[in-house]
């Protein structure tokens, strides 16, 4: 698309984890990892990518979007885990703010929740984000302040929270709360993009992969983490857009793929990018994206280390992807 200029990262799964016999100090193996992330992203624009993986420069990004997981303990309860909460909250923003500004990572932050971070929707990790959206410039916010969508000049992103759901005619109980999130994607999506064929950007944290099952709205509540209803409910709303990136973590692997709605392995569909874990305490390797979109195409990359972030490089491997618009 002429005159398109946008690049961003992705990050997701940093898990700030406390100490549990201190709950009000960071775990050092957290401590460290998290810092070791803000820097290496904080001095990545304007560096170099060898031709392995594209070749070019890093473009300054416009923010980083967060596909959750953002803290460990939000899906525990009692005992030392609400004190740890708010220390692990009081850590990931003070690395990742609202504005460069007001945090350690220079750039705008635009988070969702994740399953560790309020699994029933009514933690602290949720009303953290509420009370962050308030603050935030430029964005449409849901009736119920969690889920939102910003422009990034001809982009359109929307963030959707754990998952993306609930389709009004299937009532049966689902066993993380969407919020609503369908309902405000759909007249989001109506309202800001229509028939304009801009390029749509979606995040949430649970992977579609496993849960894009045939849908059945009479079966009984089950225990899987996505409502295969809601997830069929998802495709149909996004699938006449130009929906050039799904986004989200959870699986602590990067996987980068085309989807249609089901769980076979597709040869066209829309482009869905789960990023790999950005700085997780048990792990020694850790991964970001930084995605480009210029002009036709949409350029992908992986930053990773095998190191805790001590060191990283660019995976040796580039994707590309158009961005005609979609005709309506």
């Amino acid at each position: 698309m002429k005159d398109m200029d946008v690049a961003f990262f992705l990050v997701g799964d940093t898990h700030y984890l406390a100490d549990k016999t201190a709950p009000e100090k960071l775990d050092t193996a957290s401590q460290e990892v998290t810092s070791r992330l803000v820097e290496q992203l904080n001095k990545l624009p304007g560096t170099p990518i060898p031709p392995s993986a594209g070749g070019g420069r890093v473009e300054e990004p416009r923010g980083l979007i967060h596909a959750g997981d953002l803290i460990d303990s939000g899906d525990k309860n009692n005992g030392a885990y609400p004190v740890m909460q708010r220390t692990e909250w009081a850590a990931f923003s003070a690395d990742y703010s609202l504005t460069h500004k007001d945090g350690k990572l220079r750039f705008p932050v635009y988070e969702v929740y994740g399953n560790h971070d309020s699994p029933s929707g009514d933690g602290l990790v949720v009303q953290k984000i509420i009370e962050r959206n308030r603050k935030r410039l430029g964005i449409n916010l849901s009736p119920n302040g969690l889920h939102y969508s910003w422009d990034w000049g001809q982009v359109h992103c929307v963030n959707l929270g754990i998952v993306v759901g609930s389709v009004p005619e299937v009532t049966r109980k689902r066993r993380y709360n969407p919020l609503e999130s369908l309902a405000f994607l759909k007249a989001d999506l109506e309202k800001r993009v229509g028939k304009s064929g801009r390029p749509v950007v979606l995040t949430h944290h649970v992977d579609v992969g496993r849960y894009a099952t045939p849908p059945d709205p009479d079966a009984p509540p089950s225990n899987k983490e996505w409502d295969a209803c809601d997830v069929r409910g998802y495709y149909e709303v996004i699938k006449g857009y130009n929906t050039v990136a799904i986004l989200y973590g959870h699986t602590h692997v990067r996987n980068i793929f085309p989807w249609d709605g089901t769980t076979a392995k597709a040869t066209l569909g829309l482009p869905v990018f789960n990023v790999d874990n950005g700085a997780h305490f048990a792990f020694d390797t850790q991964a970001m994206l930084y995605f480009h979109l210029k002009n036709d195409t949409m350029t992908v990359r992986e930053w990773a280390t095998t190191d805790r972030w001590k060191t990283a490089a660019w995976t040796p491997q580039v994707w590309k992807f158009p961005l005609e618009p979609k005709k309506p």
